[in-house]
């Protein structure tokens, strides 16, 4: 079974202490492709590094909106440059909205959210969007940008089967992780019966929401199997069959040839 994990975060402290080790494991146990994820600039330049050090990942490289109170424009010219230096960028991500907490202000939050979109149609790659509690002004905002010209996926999908199927319309991917095999997880579960398998792709947002039933463990992209077999059971279709299309669909996400 060959997996590709959309989404992960091994810059993060979490992974110190053995991030080597744990890596080379990983791609030994089938995980063939990981796009790491950078959240600000400095994990952005981690994930380039990243990257560039082993052969079967990737990056994406933007800022998260709770970091973009940090954010100056010259920001986006060091964001453009790392995807036009490396083939191995495939991605501005992860960029959107977050209204969980007040800061950073709605209003910076969006400037930046928009700045990253245009960026990604400019540089003709797809976005990895963040959106918490703020689902009408992440698809106002997509819609103004036409940020479908981009494509991407919505990561960690928390929403509604209807507001899914909105961005599925617009061009969009649905990532999957760990929440699906929640107890609270209905709302995924739902999302995951109503939207084609053709639109969903996998991820762990390692190191954070491992699935049952290692919730609150540590995760990382081992733990994806288990969203595969949610998966899997949901659909009523094999699990070597969800890795094998999910495989499939994260490349032509990233377009990755």
């Amino acid at each position: 079974m060959k997996i590709f994990e959309t989404h992960a975060h091994y810059d993060d402290d979490a992974f110190d202490d053995d991030r080597e080790e744990l890596i080379e494991k990983m791609h030994a146990s089938g995980i063939e492709k990981i796009v790491n994820i950078g959240a600000n600039m400095n994990s952005s330049r981690v994930t380039v590094e990243l990257a560039d050090k082993y052969d079967f990942f990737y990056g994406a490289v933007g800022v998260h909106p709770s970091d973009t109170d940090e954010m100056v424009e010259k920001d986006i010219d060091e964001l453009r440059k790392m995807v036009t230096d490396n083939d191995k960028i495939v991605a501005i991500g992860e960029i959107g909205l977050d209204y969980h907490y007040d800061e950073p202000s709605k209003e910076l939050q969006q400037k930046w959210f928009k700045a990253q979109i245009e960026l990604a149609k400019e540089l003709n790659v797809p976005i990895v969007v963040h959106s918490r509690d703020a689902a009408n002004d992440t698809v106002k905002i997509m819609e103004e940008c036409a940020a479908g010209e981009a494509g991407g996926v919505i990561h960690c999908f928390s929403y509604t089967k209807e507001m899914a199927e909105r961005f599925v319309k617009m061009g969009f991917y649905i990532g999957v992780g760990g929440v699906v095999t929640f107890k609270n997880g209905r709302k995924l579960v739902e999302t995951v019966e109503a939207i084609p398998i053709e639109r969903i792709v996998i991820e762990t947002d390692s190191p954070y929401l491992s699935p049952e039933p290692l919730r609150g463990k540590r995760n990382s992209s081992l733990n994806l199997r288990n969203v595969i077999a949610k998966i899997a059971e949901i659909k009523g279709i094999s699990a070597e069959e969800v890795a094998e299309i999910t495989y499939k669909n994260a490349f032509d996400m990233y377009r990755i040839k």
